[in-house]
């Protein structure tokens, strides 16, 4: 893509840095919780209000993240020639730091401002998640990630916290089998972080940014992205103990295109190929969800 046939602060500009393939990690979560709601309390029991505004919610604080990444590592310098990522709109130049700032509070004040009817539904604790998915949001990229802590948050911020709190919010009680593939899900989405980690492995050594593919090393890394896959459809086997055999079978599914995606990883290995990995491991963590969602509700 040529840089000059994008102005600054446009419309494109701004889509690009809301880097649309990333919200698979978003919806994913969401969709499995409402479709364990719709499962359990059938159609006739679901809440469409509280669906829409969790939809919305992860959507935006999913924008939101990254428009923080962007910024941040840009003031930090981690941006620089030799990134091998899609390209960033600060760092190129497409959206300017002022405009990002701006962009980041407007994001955040609408996420609070869709976030907080939930209090009707879930009560006033729904105020101290979405405080923490906000302050999180904001430690990851500038402290947290650095520590190594990354793969930890995507089990707490795009598995436990979305799938469980969705479900409670339609039937205001939790369950050892949604808390299961909450984690599953989790397990799933950290892929996507283990493939951008791999793939940077030499640019955040050089920064000190110490992700658990620098402390492990690149073969590790490499297992660790099959592990992570082949981890969330272990822990599916705890629908077989609740008699809910689909909602374990279909994911078997998944392990497909991931283990395709696994070994175009070892095949290409170093450089900016590997954001091809990148791309097949957003369409199966979506092909992950749709799966799981779908045997969750022919087990209605």
């Amino acid at each position: 893509m040529n840089d000059k046939q994008i102005k600054i602060n446009s419309l494109k500009a701004w889509m690009l840095a809301s880097r649309p393939k990333t919200l698979t990690g978003a919806a994913v979560p969401v969709m499995v919780g409402l479709a364990f709601a719709g499962r359990d309390l059938g159609f006739g029991g679901f809440a469409w209000v509280p669906a829409l505004l969790c939809v919305l919610f992860a959507f935006i604080m999913q924008i939101d993240a990254n428009f923080i990444n962007d910024y941040f590592d840009f003031v930090k310098g981690n941006d620089d020639e030799t990134r091998l990522g899609p390209r960033r709109a600060c760092a190129q130049g497409w959206i300017t730091p002022k405009a990002m700032r701006r962009a980041i509070i407007i994001t955040t004040a609408v996420a609070c401002c869709i976030g907080l009817p939930l209090v009707i539904y879930g009560g006033l604790e729904m105020i101290l998640v979405g405080a923490f998915c906000v302050l999180f949001c904001f430690l990851y990229t500038t402290i947290l990630s650095y520590l190594g802590l990354g793969d930890m948050l995507v089990l707490v911020f795009f598995g436990i916290i979305p799938v469980c709190v969705t479900y409670y919010l339609q039937a205001e009680k939790f369950t050892f089998e949604v808390f299961a593939a909450s984690l599953a899900c989790g397990f799933v989405i950290d892929t996507l972080l283990i493939i951008n980690n791999y793939r940077d492995i030499d640019n955040d050594t050089k920064a000190g940014k110490k992700t658990l593919v620098v402390r492990v090393g690149a073969d590790a890394g490499r297992m660790a992205y099959l592990c992570s896959g082949v981890m969330a459809i272990a822990i599916g086997s705890v629908f077989l103990f609740y008699g809910h055999a689909c909602a374990f079978a279909l994911p078997l599914l998944y392990l497909i295109p991931h283990y395709a995606a696994y070994r175009k990883m070892v095949r290409i290995n170093k450089g900016k190929a590997l954001n091809m990995v990148l791309g097949d491991t957003a369409r199966n963590m979506f092909v992950y969800g749709l799966l799981l969602s779908l045997g969750i509700l022919l087990n209605m």
